[in-house]
Parts: structure tokens; sequence; C-alpha cells
């Protein structure tokens, strides 16, 4: 049974849906990129390595839902660059005419669970349960509140996934999906909300990225195993009404070098897969495929 891994790293919890980075000059190029919420603290370092190395040039950062983000873009939204947690978001804005160009993988994640120190029964807490969440069953726990991001965000379509798979264990009971599913009393916009309704104790716990976990640092994580978990592949594409074409494809290309795969990789995030590349189609369905079970 899988242990709780404490996180302690220093980093505030992002609760914004939208921040920009600063830098260069007012009179160069101004960058917009639109991006999954969970690519908030990587994205904003990347922009002010970009912007360094690119001297005149300004990075403007909007995050959300990737979902959000593709119908703000679906309705005319003005962005350069449009970052994606997973395909099927990607896809889409592709079917409506959105991007320029092919798809680019630049990175990847997975899924845990983030419990908030109430619900994880700590000793130090004087308010901890007892009976706490400690483990991934205790996710079907009578009275055990959850929150889950939205379902047709990534987040939200990785973490039913991640349900479901686990559900496929027998050591798990034959009701653990319906319970676990029963449990959900907040469907979140994007997976930072998840994480902040867990910060708060507004919940007992939530399904968020693996990279969530290191800007939540009083909230303990349940890594989820290897043959349940599954591996998000984030995409990136130059949109198709962008003002800055170059640059845009500068900050492409910056995103696979071994710079920007660095701050990534710094940040928590996985490379993209092997023999990921650019791309000009895929399956809607590729980012959910199926795994094997255990």
């Amino acid at each position: 049974m899988s242990r709780l891994v404490p996180f302690t790293a220093a980093v505030v919890l992002a609760t914004a849906v939208a921040c920009s980075a600063s830098g260069g000059s007012g009179n160069g190029e101004t960058l917009t990129v639109f991006a999954a919420s969970s690519l908030t603290e990587a994205f904003s370092a990347l922009a002010g390595a970009f912007e360094a190395a690119n001297p005149g040039t300004s990075v403007e950062l909007n995050f959300s839902g990737s979902q959000r983000l593709r119908v703000q873009l679906e309705h005319g939204a003005g962005a350069d660059v449009y970052a994606s947690a997973d395909g099927r978001q990607m896809d889409m804005a592709q079917t409506f005419g959105l991007l320029h160009g092919e798809q680019v993988d630049f990175a990847s994640n997975s899924m845990v669970v983030a419990v908030s120190p109430r619900a994880a029964g700590k000793p130090e807490n004087p308010e901890a349960d007892g009976s706490g969440i400690r483990s991934l069953s205790d996710l079907a726990g009578e009275g055990v509140k959850l929150a889950l991001a939205h379902p047709e965000v990534p987040a939200g379509v990785y973490s039913r996934r991640v349900i479901e798979n686990l559900a496929q264990d027998p050591h798990f009971g034959p009701s653990f999906l319906e319970r676990v599913l029963d449990n959900v009393v907040s469907e979140e916009p994007n997976v930072r909300s998840v994480l902040q309704k867990v910060a708060l104790g507004e919940v007992d716990a939530g399904i968020v990225y693996l990279t969530d976990a290191g800007v939540a640092p009083d909230l303990s994580m349940i890594p989820v195993p290897d043959w349940a978990n599954l591996a998000a592949t984030y995409p990136a594409a130059v949109l198709r009404n962008e003002s800055q074409r170059s640059i845009a494809d500068a900050f492409l290309r910056f995103l696979t070098s071994p710079q920007g795969q660095t701050i990534l990789q710094n940040h928590g995030f996985g490379p993209p897969p092997p023999g990921a590349g650019p791309r000009s189609s895929r399956k809607v369905v590729e980012a959910v495929g199926a795994l094997p079970w255990r």
C-alpha cells in the first residue's frame, strides 16, 4: 500500500488564474502565451529565461484550465501560443482551425493524491482525525470529501481514469469506484483550484499533478502506483491568428531546448514521451488511451 509522502518545498501555492511575466522593453515584441494552470511556476521561469535570451521581448502569460483557455481562443481571445495539459484539448483547437503548423510535445506529468493536514491525521495537528487518509483505500471511506477537476479539464479526465484503474484491483473492493465518486463534493475548473480547496481544508483530499506537490508545502501526497497512473503529455502550438509568428516559433523551440527542458524538469515535469516530436494531427483519444491493468 502506498505511504504518505510529505512535500516541504518552500513555494507559495499559486491561486491566481492569470498572471503576467514582466520583462523586455516597451518598444519590443510582446508574446502572449495561454498555458494550462499546472504550468504556472514552470512557465513563469521559462518566460523570464526566454526574455533574457531575447532582449526587447516581453512574454505575457495567461493561466487557466486547458479547456477554458481553448474556449476563450475559440471565441476570439488573442494569443500567440497555446500550451495544453493534454492532446485532446489541442486536437479540438486544431479541429476548430486555431492552430498554425504542428503541435510539439514538450513535457510529461503524472497524478498524485493531495491530502489536507487535518485529513492526513498528522500527530502534530491537534485537530487531526485519527482515522485520516493514509492510503488510496481511504478515499472510499465514509464521510471523506474529495475534490476533482471538472470532467472536461485534462486533470479531471486523468483523475477519473486513475480511480477507474485503481478499481480494477480486487484489493480495493468491488464498490471502490462507486464509493470514491460518491465522495466527490467539488468539481473545479482547473487543477490549481483543486489544490487550493485541499490546502484550505475545504475538502479532505484531491487528485492533482505530481508537479503541484511542490507548491503546497503543508500538504501530504499519496503516490499513485505506476500501473494505475497516466502519463500526461503536454503539447504546445503556435496559433493561427498570432501577431508575432517568428518569436512564437522561437518560444516553441525554446520549450524543447536543453535550457527549456532543464527549467521544466527543475519544476517537476518529465521529458516528453520517447519519440515525441512535432505532429500536425493525432487521434483525440490518444491523451486518455487505455493503459494495461495491473
